[in-house]
C-alpha cells in the first residue's frame, strides 16, 4: 500500500479532502534506529524542542558513538546529570536499557509485532506511555493505521476541522476518525500539518 493509496482513500472525505489541497504532499519521515528513537524520546519528553535538542546533542556527546544499551547502564547517574538530565529521565534511560540488554525488548523483532503489542511491549518500560509507543509506530515503524486520540494537536486539528466548539474528548476523536481507516496515519499527519500551517494551535 502506497501513500498516494492513503491520498486517494482520504480524498473522499470532502472535509479533509480540503486539508490535503492546501498542506499538499504527504511527506511523513521516517526515522531509523529505533533503540535511538526510544532514548532521544526519553529525553525530549514535555520539553521545547530546543531544550530537548541541546540535552539529546550534550547526551550523544560523552560518547564516541551513539551508546549501547550496557554502556548507558555503565554510564555513573552524576555524569548523565551534568547534561542537563533530570534524576527521574535518568531512571528512565537506564530502565530502558535494562529491558534491552536483558531482551525483555528487543529491537529487532518489535517490526513484526502488531501495533497493540508494539505499545504493550513498550509500555512495560518506565517512562514509556501509550502516546510515546505511538509515535514509535508513526515514526520508526512507519505504519499505516495509528490513531494518537491522546494528542493534543491531533485534538486541536480534529476541532478545527469539524468546527467544534470546544476540543474533543479522546472517545470522540477517536470515533469521528473511523471514517479515515486504515489510513489514520496520513489523517493525523495532515491535521498536524494543518495546524502548522495555519498557526491555529493552542
Amino acid at each position: 500500500m502506497t501513500s498516494d493509496d492513503a491520498i486517494i482513500f482520504l480524498r473522499k472525505d470532502p472535509t479533509l479532502a480540503g486539508v490535503i489541497d492546501i498542506v499538499g504532499k504527504y511527506e511523513l519521515k521516517k526515522r531509523n534506529g529505533h533503540f535511538v528513537v526510544l532514548v532521544e524520546s526519553i529525553i525530549s519528553q514535555q520539553l521545547a524542542t530546543s531544550a530537548a535538542d541541546a540535552i539529546f546533542k550534550r547526551f550523544k556527546e560523552l560518547y564516541l558513538k551513539f551508546p549501547t544499551a550496557s554502556e548507558i547502564l555503565a554510564t555513573r547517574k552524576s555524569k548523565l546529570r551534568t547534561v542537563g538530565l533530570s534524576s527521574m529521565k535518568i531512571d528512565y534511560l537506564k530502565d530502558l536499557a535494562k529491558h534491552v540488554e536483558e531482551g525483555k525488548l528487543n529491537m529487532r523483532t518489535i517490526s513484526r509485532m502488531s501495533d497493540e503489542d508494539v505499545i504493550t511491549h513498550l509500555t512495560q518500560v518506565k517512562g514509556i506511555g501509550r502516546w510515546t509507543a505511538e509515535m514509535f509506530l508513526i515514526f520508526s515503524l512507519g505504519r499505516q493505521d495509528i490513531f494518537p486520540v491522546g494528542d493534543l494537536a491531533l485534538r486541536k486539528g480534529v476541532q478545527i476541522l469539524f468546527s467544534l466548539s470546544e476540543m474533543p474528548k479522546p472517545k470522540e476523536v477517536e470515533k469521528l476518525g473511523q471514517r479515515w481507516k486504515p489510513h489514520r496515519t496520513a489523517a493525523t499527519w495532515y491535521l498536524w500539518k494543518s495546524l502548522q500551517k495555519f498557526n491555529k494551535i493552542g
